[in-house]
């Protein structure tokens, strides 16, 4: 995987949309200082310059169904938990796509895929993790970094470096074993046991459920304590912390 370095850009993913044709067909995009980095629905992604991994994965899938594109999200997310790991870092995926340790954020991914057809032809993951950062400024209720958990910095390009060998990894597998991708990603479901409080944007009422599943399209099914069984899409329905 070719690895590209880049001082100050806007986004990572509009980067790299942009300049699409002049990358390698698997190639991450790194920078130091991104200054309007996106999240899911536009929400933003604060990052400290020179403190953090923010960086864009662009791939083109071999004949990728594009009903079975959540898998894409999946493979990333199970990617930045193995290298987590490789931390010292036991961290989790909070459906859909970020991930937690404990009840804190280290990590946030976009997956912005275009699909011809009935397959995607081209798939932009972005994600930020926090690495060296210690202050955070924006009202973002509970990010943590590697940093914060472990007590010491790293050499950013470093992390790159390895992180970039669990992300080939995993998304080599996608068209060979997306079974066994989904399969990790549900057992790495943050709050997967037990029964927990959830803000059901579709009702506007708070509700308390455990999970039961997530489909391979993503959708979640949520089972209240009276057994009802209940399913939400995206921004449908959020965890209350």
């Amino acid at each position: 995987m070719k690895i590209v370095c880049l001082d100050t850009v806007d986004s990572t993913n509009t980067w790299v949309a942009q300049h699409e044709k002049e990358l390698p067909s698997f190639a991450l995009v790194m920078c130091e200082h991104q200054t309007t980095g996106r999240g899911q629905k536009g929400n933003k992604w604060e990052s400290e310059p020179g403190k953090n991994i923010t960086a864009s994965l662009i791939f083109h899938p071999d004949k990728f169904k594009a009903n079975a594109q959540f898998l894409i999200s999946e493979a990333i997310a199970i990617a930045i938990v193995d290298f987590l790991k490789a931390m010292n870092v036991e961290a989790k995926v909070k459906w859909p796509n970020d991930i937690y340790v404990g009840d804190r954020k280290i990590c946030g991914i976009l997956v912005e895929n275009v699909v011809i057809g009935q397959e995607i032809s081209r798939s932009i993951a972005g994600f930020g993790i926090n690495i060296n950062q210690t202050c955070f400024l924006s009202d973002a209720p509970n990010p943590v970094s590697l940093c914060q958990l472990t007590g010491r910095e790293y050499d950013i390009f470093e992390m790159v470096e390895v992180l970039s060998g669990y992300l080939e990894r995993n998304l080599l597998l996608l068209s060979k074993d997306g079974e066994n991708i989904h399969e990790r990603f549900l057992n790495s479901l943050w709050r997967k046991d037990g029964m927990y409080e959830f803000y059901d944007r579709k009702i506007g009422e708070t509700i308390e459920a455990k999970i039961l599943d997530v489909a391979k399209d993503g959708v979640l099914t949520l089972a209240t304590g009276e057994g009802e069984k209940r399913q939400y899409i995206f921004k449908e329905v959020e965890f209350i912390l």
